[in-house]
């Protein structure tokens, strides 16, 4: 079966409309990742210290902080609860600047920070594989963002 011109029309608009989607799904990931991740990953002059949780409510984690350096303590901070954040719980975190809030440093935090992007792997391999039928490249996709989720369990 001879295909036309406008057959191959219509299968490159599909896998362009395709591809857009997926480069949209990994940019809202990485975008959402970024907030708390740059925080991390751009930590050289920051201030960087260790947090005790002292409370939690239904969005946030608060306790005292305890600088590293020499910097300023401060009697209360709040970090962005997750699972892992029990009364009682200590760990090392970097400030905002400008602001009470911190954010969990080491790989624990840096995993966590990336959640978001793990999330949209996910979803752009099923995309990539199905869609784009991209099989191998669909698969690499979804297992890095399957792996980045998994380890993000076990180090918290």
């Amino acid at each position: 079966m001879k295909r036309t011109s406008s057959h191959r029309a219509v299968q490159y608009g599909r896998s362009a409309a395709l591809g857009c989607v997926v480069l949209v799904l990994l940019v809202a990931g990485v975008w959402s990742s970024w907030d708390s991740a740059h925080h991390i990953v751009l930590a050289k002059g920051r201030e960087h210290g260790t947090m005790t949780v002292t409370g939690c409510g239904s969005d946030v984690c608060t306790g005292p902080y305890a600088p590293a350096d020499g910097g300023a303590a401060r009697s209360r901070v709040s970090v962005e609860k997750s699972v892992a954040a029990r009364k009682g719980d200590r760990f090392p975190v970097v400030v905002k600047p400008g602001t009470s809030e911190v954010v969990r440093t080491g790989t624990p935090g840096f995993l966590h920070a990336w959640m978001p992007l793990g999330g949209a792997l996910i979803l752009a391999g099923l995309l990539i594989g199905g869609g784009l039928r991209l099989p191998r490249v669909g698969w690499g996709a979804g297992i890095a963002g399957g792996v980045l989720l998994v380890a993000t369990f076990f180090a918290l």
